[in-house]
C-alpha cells in the first residue's frame, strides 16, 4: 500500500485550507478599496541596517496590555527585517506626515539616506524625528495569513507630539480607494458615539488595493 504524500506546513495553515467557495481577489479588493485607514510607518532594524514601510494595517488590540497588531507583506523588501526583529517601532502618522509615508510606499529607494531625518533609539530602532506619534512595541506573536504575516506587538515605550485632542494636533492621514486623504473639523459628518468600534487588522502599505 502506497501512502499518501503529507501535507506541507502551508497547506495545514487555516489559510489554505479549502472552505468551499470564495470571492475573487478582484472582489475582495474592491470591498477593502473603499475601506479607509489610518497610515503608519514600521521601522526596524537587523544585520543589514535599518528597515522601513508603510502600512495601513495597524490596529489597537487591547489598552490592557497594550497590544497593537499590523501586517507585513511577503513581497517587501523590508518585511525579512521586521520579521526576524524581537521589537519594532510604529510611528502613527497624520497629513503632516504625508513624506514619510510617500517615502516608506516607495520601492528601490534608500529611506534613511537622510541621516538628519531620523535616529537610532539606545535599543537600536530607528525613529523618524518629527511624526505625530511612535510606538515601539516588543514582537509577542507572528501568524501567516496568505501572502502576509500578521505581528502582533506589546507596547513598551511611546511618544505622542501632536496630540490629536490637542490644538496643535494635524490633520489625520487615511488611505482610502488607492490615494491618501486628509481628515479634520472640514470632514466631520456627526458627533462621536459614546461606544468606540471594536478594533481589526486590515490590509498593508502599498499592496493594499
Amino acid at each position: 500500500m502506497t501512502a499518501s504524500p503529507r501535507a506541507s506546513a502551508a497547506d495545514q495553515h487555516p489559510s489554505r485550507r479549502s472552505i468551499g467557495s470564495a470571492i475573487s481577489p478582484a472582489e475582495f479588493r474592491s470591498l477593502f478599496r473603499g475601506h479607509p485607514s489610518g497610515v503608519a510607518v514600521i521601522t526596524a532594524s537587523g544585520p543589514g541596517g535599518p528597515v522601513a514601510l508603510t502600512a495601513s494595517s495597524v490596529s489597537s488590540v487591547s489598552a490592557d496590555p497594550p497590544l497593537l497588531v499590523f501586517s507585513v507583506s511577503a513581497i517587501s523588501s523590508a518585511t525579512p527585517t521586521i520579521l526576524a526583529a524581537d521589537s519594532v517601532v510604529v510611528h502613527l502618522l497624520d497629513a503632516d506626515d504625508i513624506d514619510l509615508a510617500r517615502l516608506g510606499a516607495t520601492s528601490g529607494v534608500d529611506r534613511f539616506a537622510d541621516a538628519q531625518s531620523w535616529a537610532p533609539l539606545p535599543t537600536g530602532e530607528p525613529v523618524f524625528r518629527g511624526v505625530r506619534a511612535w510606538v515601539r512595541g516588543a514582537v509577542v506573536s507572528r501568524m501567516d495569513a496568505g501572502g502576509s504575516t500578521i505581528i502582533a506587538a506589546h507596547a513598551v515605550q511611546a511618544h505622542i507630539a501632536r496630540d490629536a485632542d490637542s490644538r496643535a494636533g494635524g490633520d489625520a492621514l487615511v488611505f482610502h480607494n488607492r490615494t491618501w486623504h486628509r481628515l479634520g473639523e472640514h470632514s466631520r459628518v456627526g458627533e462621536a458615539s459614546a461606544h468606540r468600534p471594536h478594533a481589526a487588522a486590515s490590509t498593508v502599505r502599498s499592496e493594499r488595493p
